[in-house]
């Protein structure tokens, strides 16, 4: 009988250690878990729920060295945003970005980049082939003209500008010259309704933003339905 107590003795000792030592693996576990959504959460705009600028940048770079030619760098800026602010509140501001946000991962798909640069710009770089880019941008800028319903019922009539770069027309696969030349060709046909295609003189613009003297010629793809 005593060398059954002690039996279950030892077998019980044996079980608290382990289910002690089991915690602060278990805790680290979950400690882990939290830490992992807390990154997560830190790489997404909490508002589009899209990659912000840093996260945006290092996944479009991989996807830069991966595919070569067969990848466009596509910018995108609302029109009139201040407006749809100051008429209708930034409740409904916020409601716009977040469907831009929304219709460009639709376009994108789950395998590229879609970034919020800050405000109401949007950044994606996707794989497209060349052959296709045309009617892939004429269908985006149809996508971003549709109008938005608000929660209250209201109707908004919005419209984005879109500028797009490939490495093929503008001879270089580096990211950064890439939306420089995207970004200058979005405002030389800002307010259009078109997406305008850059090239190589697109990238050769110093300045930022595209606000700069002078207007180099531009490829004019798609037109808004």
């Amino acid at each position: 009988m005593d060398s059954v107590l002690h039996t279950r003795a030892r077998i019980g000792q044996r079980a608290l250690l382990l289910t002690t030592a089991a915690l602060p693996l278990t805790g680290w576990a979950v400690h882990a878990v939290a830490l992992h959504k807390r990154l997560a959460a830190t790489r997404k705009d909490p508002l589009t729920g899209l990659l912000r600028r840093d996260a945006y940048t290092a996944r479009a770079r991989r996807l830069l060295a991966r595919h070569d030619d067969d990848t466009a760098v596509v910018l995108v800026d609302q029109d009139h945003f201040k407006a749809v602010n100051d008429d209708f509140g930034h409740p409904a501001g916020d409601a716009v970005l977040a469907a831009t946000a929304t219709r460009l991962t639709a376009w994108a798909g789950p395998r590229a980049s879609v970034g919020r640069l800050g405000g109401d710009e949007f950044a994606v770089v996707v794989q497209v082939p060349a052959a296709g880019l045309e009617q892939r941008l004429a269908q985006l800028v149809r996508m971003l003209h549709t109008p938005v319903v608000l929660d209250d019922g209201r109707t908004l009539d919005i419209a984005a500008s879109v500028g797009a770069a490939t490495p093929d027309m503008v001879g270089s696969r580096d990211l950064t010259v890439l939306q420089r030349a995207a970004d200058a060709a979005l405002y030389d046909g800002k307010h259009t309704g078109r997406a305008h295609l850059a090239t190589q003189q697109h990238a050769a613009v110093p300045s930022i933003n595209g606000r700069r003297a002078g207007r180099p010629g531009t490829a004019v793809w798609g037109r808004a339905a």
